[in-house]
């Protein structure tokens, strides 16, 4: 009995053992990124969109360069002096402080932070844009690389085909049953088979190295990418109406209109008075000090024609503005339409596609057999596979463009972001910086230290 205990105990433990080794030995499964994940790291370390993102800061600055007209202006004097009048030398020194504080400009600054704080908002649409950009950007190299890879297999596949046909081309040559002709044929084949592998595998390598500039990181087994169709609109109307509509760059382009319209106002106020303040506290040798105060009243009468320039070209730059709107929504009207056409050619392409490679593949069978019985020739088997080729790469070709087109509308309408697209990534808010900015009064360090 003690026996068989210890003979099932060691059958049970040598059973754990090989479970064990087996789990251990067998191939793990290797991390494979997807087009979501790609496009967030392209959000977080793509170099051109942290560049729009420090010009954006630097445009939130215009508020409190334009705030600094409400508030006053100090400045401390200190003066030495020297007179000799005939022989007879005096010294005098003094030391002060003046503070000079505007009243009224005329509405300027009033309309200066407002048309700052209209550029504020249509820079971060602008940056909106930019990120929709980038992130369709990684979406055409992810496509890219994932066609590319795939056509480099097809080619490889060919090439074992070729090799085959070869083979066999010179082994019924050497039993007299084909001649010198279909020998030469299926080398000359393989060779240019040979040559097309290596152009595929150097653009494979060209649309990686360009992954790797918009993405940050070389791509590694880059999954299938599924089509966003959830995320389209229902019809093309509804997506002209939304571009045209929620567009970045129909919304800076409005922002544009309200910063030129103030602008405007702010020249106008060059034609009202102005009321200034100022004050001055002065110590000379001797301990003697001396006050003032006084207020200034200023009316423009001519300024030689420049405010009157300067009004009109504001004007004229508003109107500009006005039509740049209408500009953007035509142009965001036919990125939408080409990229819904696109996607829609694109997805009656595949299934054609489809159609033509599986009929290829039929007529492909059937013609090695035919020409095993002697009714085709090793010319015919060569095109026939020369045409399975082709439809297997229009089909990476025609997804690859469904792929691209699908986003595009998505980028078309202002629908490609972060959120919309439901990426894990910490999105950047642009007003914390604004808001940490906006009305800091002195301070030579930026809100992150530098």
């Amino acid at each position: 009995m003690l026996e068989y205990v210890l003979v099932s105990f060691l059958k049970n433990s040598l059973a754990c053992v090989a479970v064990v080794s087996m789990v251990t030995l067998a191939p793990q499964p290797v991390f494979a990124e997807t087009i979501y994940q790609a496009m967030a790291k392209a959000y977080e370390n793509n170099p051109d969109l942290n560049a729009a993102r420090a010009g954006l800061r630097a445009t939130d600055e215009g508020v409190a360069l334009a705030k600094s007209g409400y508030r006053p202006f100090i400045g401390a004097e200190a003066t030495t002096a020297v007179v000799n009048t005939e022989g007879r030398v005096a010294k005098s020194a003094s030391i002060g402080v003046s503070i000079t504080q505007t009243l009224f400009d005329g509405f300027q600054t009033r309309n200066n932070v407002r048309a700052a704080e209209a550029a504020v908002f249509a820079g971060r649409e602008n940056l909106r844009g930019t990120e929709i950009d980038i992130l369709l950007a990684t979406v055409q190299a992810y496509a890219n690389v994932n066609r590319d890879n795939q056509i480099v297999v097809y080619r490889k596949q060919n090439i074992a085909f070729l090799q085959e046909q070869f083979s066999a081309a010179r082994a019924r040559f050497d039993v007299g049953e084909s001649t010198r002709t279909d020998v030469s044929l299926a080398e000359a084949q393989l060779a240019g088979a040979k040559a097309s592998l290596t152009a595929a595998v150097a653009q494979a390598k060209s649309s990686a190295a360009v992954y790797a500039q918009i993405v940050g990181s070389m791509p590694k087994n880059l999954k299938p990418v599924p089509l966003p169709g959830k995320l389209l609109p229902a019809s093309l109307d509804t997506a002209v109406a939304q571009g045209t509509r929620e567009h970045p760059a129909v919304l800076a382009a409005l922002f544009g209109v309200d910063a030129a319209g103030y602008k405007v106002k702010s020249e106008e106020g060059a034609f009202l008075p102005g009321v200034t303040v100022s004050g001055s506290v002065a110590e000379a040798d001797g301990g003697v000090s001396t006050s003032q105060i006084q207020a200034k009243l200023t009316v423009p009468l001519y300024q030689g024609g420049a405010a009157s320039a300067q009004v009109r070209q504001a004007k004229e730059q508003l109107g500009q503005q006005r039509i740049l709107v209408d500009s953007a929504r035509r142009s965001i009207e036919q990125s939408v339409v080409s990229s819904w056409t696109q996607m829609e050619a694109a997805r009656a392409t595949i299934e054609a596609n489809r159609a033509q490679l599986s009929a290829a593949n039929l007529a492909l069978n059937g013609v090695v057999e035919e020409r095993r019985v002697g009714q085709r020739t090793t010319l015919d088997v060569l095109n026939a596979q020369q045409t399975v080729l082709n439809a297997k790469e229009a089909i990476s070709q025609s997804e690859r463009n469904a792929i691209v087109a699908s986003f595009s509308v998505l980028a078309s309408t202002g629908k490609l972001t972060i959120d919309q697209l439901g990426l894990q990534v910490a999105n950047y808010r642009p007003e914390v910086h604004y808001e940490a900015t906006k009305d800091r009064w002195y301070g030579l360090r930026t809100v992150d230290g530098r």
